[in-house]
């Protein structure tokens, strides 16, 4: 058993940064909605087609139980881009499609009429926007496209066909909207950010949320809100979720002092109160907190993480009503690295995908379990 490899480069995919400090553990934001979860769940793998070695998946959505993507790359050499990598899942097996670039897909988001979207860079630096057209992936065209600071990192659905893309443009803007084919830059937050923000969450509610290591913001369909940015000397956020506006975890990791290069990472797991933030001890310390979910009201779910004293089986968390909870996914014989959690409308159950070497590792295939 390989306990102690370190995920090398896993931070450089979710970005890491400091930001405000975090209100003292004893200013504790509202209470989260009560609701267990359910039972433990019995998580399975799931067999996935062969890529290139070096290869990771890096996000998943599920439109309903016969319908999901996942998207990653394949073929990486250490820190040089290899190729996208897109899998769909028809209801019975996982399958690849067909991309043709050089580079990656970072992020993809499904909805409920069977339609998706994934947004990636190639090698050139250019940002990528692609549709999901029914057999295959298609380019969309967007304002800004190929030009100099236009970026996009992640992307969300909405009902009725909108669509929202964290980023930034040369403008400074960070939200991306689009609907039947007509994409716009909405007007940038308040607040100034060079990285773009690389997460995104529609709550139910309708608010739009983007979050990174220098912007936490919540757009409303008319104006920006700003929270505070959860610090961190070495910190990095891999999800959020928020419960109400005034009730939002947020999951990932912080390198601390002293790392990298050859320390793990420590896991971090926050909840905030729309005007602070404090820690929340986890079921497990050191390693990343990679992704949360909620249920189809919005309420608190499950947690993806990778656990640096076990890396043989995931390490999921479950909330009970009062708190987070392990889970664990099942033994590999290799380490498994989940990068991603979705949920299935329409079934009660999760896609999580990632791979079976910490990146940037020559010889990773994609893992996949559900």
């Amino acid at each position: 058993m390989r306990r102690r490899r370190f995920i090398g480069g896993l931070g450089g995919l979710v970005g890491a940064g400091a930001g405000l400090g975090l209100v003292p553990a004893g200013a504790g934001p509202a209470a989260a909605a009560v609701r267990d979860s359910g039972a433990p769940r019995e998580w399975e793998a799931v067999t996935a087609p062969e890529a290139a070695p070096a290869a990771q998946l890096l996000d998943v959505a599920a439109a309903g139980p016969g319908l999901a993507w996942a998207v990653g790359e394949e073929g990486r050499y250490g820190h040089q881009r290899g190729t996208a990598l897109a899998l769909v899942w028809d209801g019975t097996a996982w399958q690849r499609t067909d991309l043709g670039f050089a580079g990656y897909l970072g992020s993809v988001a499904a909805a409920s009429d069977g339609r998706a979207w994934a947004v990636g860079t190639d090698t050139s630096g250019t940002a990528r926007l692609l549709a999901w057209d029914g057999p295959t992936w298609r380019e969309a065209d967007f304002p800004g496209r190929g030009a100099p600071g236009t970026t996009l990192a992640a992307v969300t659905t909405g009902p009725r066909g909108h669509v929202w893309v964290s980023g930034r443009n040369s403008d400074g803007s960070v939200l991306l909207h689009g609907h039947r084919g007509k994409w716009a830059w909405l007007e940038a937050p308040p607040a100034t950010t060079t990285i773009p923000p690389y997460g995104i969450h529609r709550a139910p509610c309708g608010d739009i949320w983007v979050y990174g290591t220098e912007l936490v913001a919540r757009w409303d369909g008319a104006a920006w809100t700003v929270l505070p940015t959860p610090g961190g000397i070495r910190a990095g956020f891999t999800g959020l979720l928020p419960v109400a506006r005034d009730d939002i975890w947020m999951t990932g990791y912080d390198y601390g002092i002293g790392g990298p290069p050859g320390k793990p990472p420590g896991v971090r797991l926050l909840h905030g109160d729309g005007t602070g933030w404090e820690y929340v001890k986890a079921p497990f310390g050191v390693g990343v907190l990679t992704g949360v979910v909620g249920d189809a009201q919005g309420r608190p779910d499950r947690i993806s993480g990778w656990d640096f004293w076990d890396q043989t089986r995931a390490h999921y968390l479950r909330w009970d009503g009062t708190a987070w909870v392990s889970e664990r996914g099942p033994v590999a014989s290799t380490p498994v690295v989940v990068n991603a959690l979705a949920t299935v409308p329409g079934a009660d159950g999760y896609w999580a995908v990632g791979t079976t070497e910490p990146p940037p590792s020559t010889t990773a295939q994609p893992r996949i379990e559900r």
